[in-house]
């Protein structure tokens, strides 16, 4: 093992929501929100806006009260501010995303990001792209507004998008505005681009690398998460952040088999290297019962 690199505490990372009620966020649906008029459509979103604040501050209390130091925040917070309306409503809860960020902050969580399916800069459409960019903005702003550093610790990151376009995703990533380009990350996935591709695409741009073990066991078709490929693909990854202490990774475990693409309800197995990992979003269906899981035992056993 590479003892430079080792690492002491894992930080295990809750990705969005609870199974309990405990942190939630609302939401509204384009339909609903255009069937009503401009004014009403604006006392809509405010609302939505200020509970989901407060629901963030409850999502703060939250995984402090569960010792979880890394927080995965909805792409949904704040539906339709990547338009006019909900951008100008936004900037209405200025002072308290900022108190919001700030609290974050001094209970010392790294917020995250993972901005969803429609960001696709690797598309041959120059409208999809400018749509990606626009989507990754209000994003942007929310970590912006939430006294979020504009860096890597703030990872923002996303997948390849359309397969065999690594070129294409380079210099889409070349054109990024600041608050975006400081802040993305690339993660591998099943289908349209591989541990391997997608490190070149992180090397070429010099932008992180999120491994995710089991989307690299269902695409190469492993059957361990102790295969060499998934040690040696980890610390590759490790050397593309700036400071290799936050590095981000990602870990779920197949539903009804090992290679299974759906997620388990719980995480019964991890990559032994990911003992090495600082930062483990886990993207298990049960949510704080699969933390409280791997707190009570993966995090116990005795390291090697």
């Amino acid at each position: 093992m590479k003892a430079e690199t080792q690492t002491v505490k894992n930080n295990l990372g809750l990705v969005c929501i609870t199974t309990t009620d405990a942190v939630r966020y609302k939401t509204v649906t384009r339909k609903t929100l255009l069937a009503l008029d401009v004014a009403a459509q604006v006392e809509k979103l405010r609302a939505l806006y200020e509970e989901n604040i407060n629901r963030i501050n409850s999502a703060i209390d939250f995984c402090k009260a569960n010792n979880i130091n890394l927080y995965r925040l909805t792409s949904g917070l704040f539906p339709f501010s990547d338009e006019k309306i909900g951008m100008d409503v936004l900037e209405e809860f200025t002072e308290q995303l900022s108190e919001t960020g700030k609290k974050a902050n001094e209970n010392n969580l790294r917020i995250v990001m993972h901005p969803d399916q429609f960001v696709v800069l690797s598309s041959d459409s120059e409208n999809v792209i400018e749509n990606s960019v626009k989507i990754l903005r209000m994003h942007a702003k929310t970590l912006d507004l939430l006294q979020q550093p504009r860096s890597e610790w703030a990872t923002m990151n996303i997948h390849g998008g359309k397969g065999d376009r690594t070129d294409k995703l380079v210099n889409s990533v070349e054109k990024l505005p600041e608050e975006i380009r400081t802040r993305i990350a690339f993660e591998n996935d099943e289908y349209s681009y591989s541990s391997a591709q997608i490190l070149e695409v992180c090397r070429r741009t010099r932008v992180p690398m999120v491994f995710d073990a089991h989307h690299h066991v269902c695409r190469e078709k492993l059957g361990s998460y102790n295969h060499p490929s998934v040690v040696d693909t980890f610390w590759a990854a490790r050397e593309t952040w700036a400071t290799p202490e936050n590095q981000m990774v990602h870990i779920s475990n197949g539903r009804e088999h090992f290679q299974d693409r759906a997620h388990h309800d719980l995480i019964f197995d991890m990559p032994e290297v990911f003992r090495y990992a600082s930062w483990i979003e886990i993207e298990a269906k049960h949510k704080e019962i699969a933390i409280t899981k791997l707190q009570n035992e993966w995090l116990k056993e005795v390291k090697n």
